[in-house]
């Protein structure tokens, strides 16, 4: 969406009105609705025993830790199980302006923790905004942009889990058509349970990176950084242990001329402190394109 705010003042010199009327029919069309988009995300993930489920992009705690924590650790002596796990996310998404985007849907879940496959349920729902603080614009100063996503897990009975995830990114174009460029950024996302029986610390990401996309719209993303988490107890026990480890993310999406995501896919390795492995598709589905 492009909601432009346009004071025109009156003027009564007819020279002046012809001027302005070949300037409107020069300018470039705007857009009369935004983006509106169904981001559709499939995840795969392995998740080491003694861990949760974090790195880039994480906005609530793992499906499986959640049931744990519902549970206690009265049917857990030996922690936190190694898990595999499949999920779904369906955020609306609305770029309300080129600056600014809001989403908000659910994200629906099957876990694997060691004795088959879970039902598929619906297992939180999240709201956020991505917001480009500022712009570069062919300047020096790099885009500066902001993300927050509030998530609550489901249903909201005692384990549920609330989730605040931050993304603060610095971006510096090479070039004017911003084809290529050096990322760099921070996340920091913060929990709590819904239990006086557990608690969980914030985990904190520092990284680095860059891109570079080819005249076919293909486009190439490496991040990679450090993951710092504080672990996570229940019922007074260690269930996930603190550590402070490397993480890697890859992308590659197929872009369209106006920079629309058509398809992506992302692969992320986080060491917790033993490696977790993450494979995502992006498939946006597009209710209105610009």
């Amino acid at each position: 969406m492009r909601a432009v705010a346009l004071g025109l003042a009156c003027v009564t010199v007819s020279a002046s009105a012809a001027f302005a009327a070949e300037a409107d029919e020069d300018a470039p069309a705007k857009p009369a609705v935004p983006n509106i988009y169904l981001d559709l995300r499939t995840s795969y993930a392995t998740i080491p025993a003694g861990t949760l489920g974090l790195g880039f992009g994480t906005t609530s705690l793992s499906a499986a830790f959640q049931a744990l924590a519902a549970r206690r650790s009265t049917t857990l002596p030996n922690g936190l199980p190694a898990a595999k796990s499949i999920a779904v996310d369906l955020p609306l998404t609305v770029d309300v302006t080129d600056r600014v985007s809001l989403y908000g849907g659910v994200s629906g879940s099957t876990t694997d923790i060691g004795g088959g496959w879970s039902s598929f349920d619906i297992t939180s729902w999240n709201i956020g905004v991505q917001a480009d603080l500022y712009q570069q614009n062919g300047g020096k100063i790099p885009t500066i942009t902001l993300q927050s996503t509030l998530t609550q897990s489901v249903p909201n009975e005692q384990g549920m889990t609330n989730s605040l995830n931050n993304i603060l990114e610095f971006d510096y174009a090479l070039d004017e058509d911003e084809t290529r460029g050096w990322l760099a950024g921070m996340q920091y996302t913060t929990a709590t349970i819904a239990s006086p029986f557990a608690s969980i610390r914030p985990n904190t990401i520092l990284y680095a990176g860059g891109y570079y996309q080819w005249p076919s719209n293909w486009k190439f993303t490496g991040r990679v950084g450090m993951q710092s988490f504080g672990g996570a107890q229940l019922a007074g026990r260690t269930f996930a242990e603190s550590f402070t480890q490397p993480i890697l993310r890859l992308d590659l999406d197929r872009m369209d001329d106006n920079d629309n995501r058509l398809f992506g896919i992302t692969a992320l390795i986080a060491w917790t402190p033993k490696p977790s492995y993450q494979l995502t598709l992006r498939t946006p589905l597009y209710a209105v394109r610009n």
